[in-house]
């Protein structure tokens, strides 16, 4: 069949509309990285080991729809090749309106500053290590579910985290009961530099339940139904902005554990942290960490904790940092140990 000419004339005219029409915006995607190795001296011997490797991806769909995820490579002796894949966040998050977002996925749970700032990347800790608060598993690092949060919102840039998901001892794709935790997290920023924070958690802890938040060590195991309620009060403080000078980070939570049984019992931990800039490169710091449980705690392994942090941080460049750290533990379940320890972050 012959195409008439007008036909043809009207094909190429659509074809160079088609053309010059504006695309589409092109996803936008980023891929960094971060890696640790350390040399530490305890018991007479010097050691030499790798920290965690983390591949940290984001990336902008649509201009409302963006994705975020985090997978962490890093040691594990019950592993066949002494490596183990942890995947700590996947996120899709849904800007709504103006500061308002919806996000779903695997979040680390908004009830501290420090968990929910600083998350893999070693290169961004102002010490080595999190404080004990974390590495002993008193806080549920990790919640599969769905949140609300508002960021910067009004003069005082308050901002607001609530959260609906998982409970402890469940996975990333059920849960282990019909109950759900929840999350209310809030702060404020009055002026630059400080951030003053609060908290609250609730979950219901099935009987059999393990504490699949719990980092290394003996995992903790419900003997019975447990109502679990966390509060968390933080302050951040950091005047670089002005004089870089002075660092500080507290924050302090109180776990409540009720069972028919015990009845109600509490744990508190807490830890501080302060920083000196005494050149644009080189901070001086410490760090002090408490631990304390009841008597009959019902849930957690009542190891009371205190430890204390001295060190030295050198920032070759944002992305590059050495730290050299000397930390002194003692607790009733262990003797008292003294450990020196040499880190380089990086970020790539």
């Amino acid at each position: 069949m012959k195409i008439p000419h007008y036909s043809l004339t009207a094909l190429l005219l659509l074809g160079l509309l088609l053309g010059a029409a504006p695309r589409a915006r092109a996803q936008r995607t980023q891929i960094k990285g971060f890696a640790d190795a350390v040399t530490y001296y305890q018991n007479g011997k010097v050691n030499f080991g790798l920290g965690e490797q983390d591949l940290f991806i984001t990336s902008e769909i649509t201009e409302r729809l963006s994705f975020l995820g985090e997978t962490v490579f890093k040691y594990s002796p019950e592993s066949p090749t002494d490596f183990n894949i942890s995947v700590e966040r996947i996120i899709l998050k849904y800007n709504y309106f103006g500061n308002h977002s919806v996000l779903l996925g695997k979040h680390h749970t908004p009830l501290n500053y420090w968990n929910d700032t600083y998350h893999h990347g070693r290169v961004f800790f102002p010490t080595i290590d999190r404080p004990l608060l974390f590495a002993q598993g008193i806080i549920p690092l990790h919640t599969t579910g769905v949140s609300l949060q508002g960021q910067n919102l009004g003069r005082l840039r308050f901002g607001y985290d609530v959260m609906v998901g998982n409970g402890i001892g469940s996975g990333d794709v059920v849960d282990n009961n019909p109950f759900k935790s929840t999350t209310l997290a809030v702060h404020v920023k009055p002026t630059d530099g400080l951030r003053l924070g609060a908290s609250f958690y609730h979950d219901a802890i099935s009987k059999g339940s393990t504490a699949h938040n719990h980092l290394g060590g003996v995992m903790p195991v419900a003997l019975t139904r447990i109502n679990q309620d966390i509060m968390t009060a933080s302050i951040s403080y950091n005047d670089s902005i002005f004089t870089k000078k002075f660092e500080l980070l507290a924050e302090s939570s109180m776990v409540s554990n009720r069972s028919d049984s015990l009845g109600l019992q509490r744990a508190v931990a807490t830890y501080v942290y302060a920083g000196l800039r005494l050149t644009e490169k080189f901070i001086p710091y410490i760090r002090l960490d408490d631990i304390r449980f009841a008597n009959q705690e019902v849930y957690f392994m009542p190891n009371r904790t205190q430890s204390f942090v001295g060190g030295l941080r050198y920032e070759l460049s944002y992305l590059a940092v050495l730290k050299l750290e000397y930390q002194r533990a003692n607790s009733p379940l262990y003797p008292t140990t003294d450990k020196v320890t040499f880190q380089i972050a990086v970020g790539f």
